[in-house]
Formats: structure tokens, C-alpha cells, sequence
């Protein structure tokens, strides 16, 4: 997100810029779900010479290898120049901080679920049956877990995760290790939200598994929906979080 926070702010944006973008995040979201998937067809499948056993164990594995691949991604030069989102909740959230021109906020989303849609089916044209016994990597709850508990866990996170957003791009010398912190969260949500909620916190991550997977059993509209409520939620907790500073700033110089 580093070079596109800084180029919006530039008036000048040509149609062919915008489009070339949103066709980096369509190429960007496609190559994360390949590959999220093929991780999941090596690790889960129990047919796999690196089969995991253990679940949580697996998830971890998996959390490590997909935090790596986001902040490889973002920090590719195509994620440089179209800021690597592959996640529409934090598309939402940068256009909502202000970082982040609206007009690009459907193309990129539409580009992002299409993404999602076409790198889960080049999974399934590579590894074939495989694919369909790993649920083509589709995030469930946990059988203890409710639907109001799920939503609540995946709203939670992303209003986490943008607050971190909002943090880091408050000045350019922190606004450089976002890669790398979305990288560590990705790791984080996997590891430790993966056997609970599900850990997708993406709308784009969950879409095409849950469309190749036939919709998992009507959940899917909590992982499209309290993402989004997330980044809403997080965008206006960082503001109140920002106003409470500048008064204490405020408050903390001496009188003239």
C-alpha cells in the first residue's frame, strides 16, 4: 500500500492507471488463492507426502506459509504499484481513511473476487480431485462455534487489523513495514483463529473455495459481510482514536 497511498494523493489519474491496476489486484488476489489452496492440498490432503496430522499444528504451518506469500505479494512490483489489498474489507477500510480514491473501490473489489474465483480454479484444473477433498481450502467454524460467535470473531479482527492500518500509515517511516506487519497478522489469524472461526477475515479468501465448495452450508454471507463491518467499525475506532491523541497533544502545551 506504501506507493499507492502516495500517488493518490495526486490529482492526475488516467483511466488506463486505474485499469491497469485493478488488473494487478485481479492477478495478485488469483495468485493468493492458488497457492492457498495448493498449501492446503499439500498439508490437509492425507495423501500428501507433507500431510500434517495434527490440525493445529497444520493451521500454523499454513498461517506461516500464507503470511509469507501476502507480504511477498505486496511487496512485488505489482503489488507496489496497485498497493496488493487482495482483500476487499481493506479496500473499504484505506478509501474510509482517506487513502484511497472511491472511485477504485468496485473495480478493485470486483477485480479481487474475481481473483479469488479464477486462482481456486486453476488450483482445481492443477491438482484435481485433491482440491475437492480439502473443501478447495474453504474456512469453517468450529462445530462449537455459532454463527453470531463467528461473526463477531471475523469483525473483530479486521477492526484490528485496520486500526493497525490506520496506525502505520499515519507516518510514512512506519508506513514501510506494512508489508511486513500484514504479513505477521495473516500468520497471527491463521494460527490462532483458524480452528475457531474459521480465520478468514477476507471476503476474497472465502468467496471462490465457498462457490467451488457449493456455499459451505449457507455461512458464506458471514464472511462476506462482517469483514466489511469491520473495516467500517475499524476506520471510525482509528479516528476517535486520532482525535483523543491530538487533544491530549492539545491539552499537554503550556499555556501562551
Amino acid at each position: 500500500m506504501t506507493e499507492v497511498t502516495q500517488e493518490i494523493r495526486q490529482p492526475s489519474r488516467t483511466g488506463s492507471t486505474a485499469t491497469r491496476r485493478a488488473v494487478e489486484e485481479f492477478g495478485l488476489t488469483c495468485v493468493l488463492l492458488f497457492l492457498v489452496v495448493s498449501s492446503s492440498r499439500w498439508v490437509l490432503d492425507p495423501a500428501s507426502p507433507l500431510h500434517v496430522p495434527d490440525l493445529g499444528l497444520a493451521l500454523a504451518v499454513l498461517g506461516v506459509f500464507s503470511g509469507l506469500v501476502v507480504a511477498g505479494l505486496i511487496l512485488s512490483p505489482p503489488g507496489k504499484r496497485c498497493g496488493g489489498h487482495m482483500n476487499p474489507a481493506i479496500t473499504i477500510a484505506v478509501w474510509l481513511l482517506e487513502v484511497f480514491p472511491g472511485r477504485q473501490v468496485l473495480p478493485y473489489v470486483a477485480a479481487q473476487f474475481a481473483g479469488s474465483v479464477v486462482g481456486v480454479g486453476l488450483a482445481y484444473l492443477t491438482w484435481g480431485e485433491a482440491t475437492e477433498y480439502i473443501g478447495f481450502a474453504a474456512v469453517r467454524a468450529a462445530p462449537g462455534w455459532d454463527a453470531s460467535s463467528v461473526f463477531l470473531a471475523e469483525t473483530g479482527i479486521v477492526i484490528a487489523v485496520v486500526v493497525l492500518v490506520g496506525y502505520l500509515l499515519a507516518r510514512p517511516s512506519r508506513t514501510r513495514l506494512m508489508p511486513y506487519a500484514i504479513g505477521v497478522v495473516v500468520t497471527f489469524v491463521i494460527t490462532v483463529f483458524g480452528p475457531l472461526s474459521g480465520g478468514s477475515a477476507n471476503p476474497a479468501r472465502q468467496w471462490g473455495p465457498a462457490l467451488f465448495a457449493s456455499g459451505l452450508g449457507g455461512d458464506l454471507w458471514i464472511y462476506l459481510t462482517a469483514p466489511v463491518l469491520g473495516a467500517v467499525l475499524g476506520a471510525g475506532t482509528h479516528y476517535l482514536l486520532a482525535r483523543r491523541q491530538a487533544r491530549a497533544l492539545v491539552s499537554a502545551q503550556p499555556p501562551s
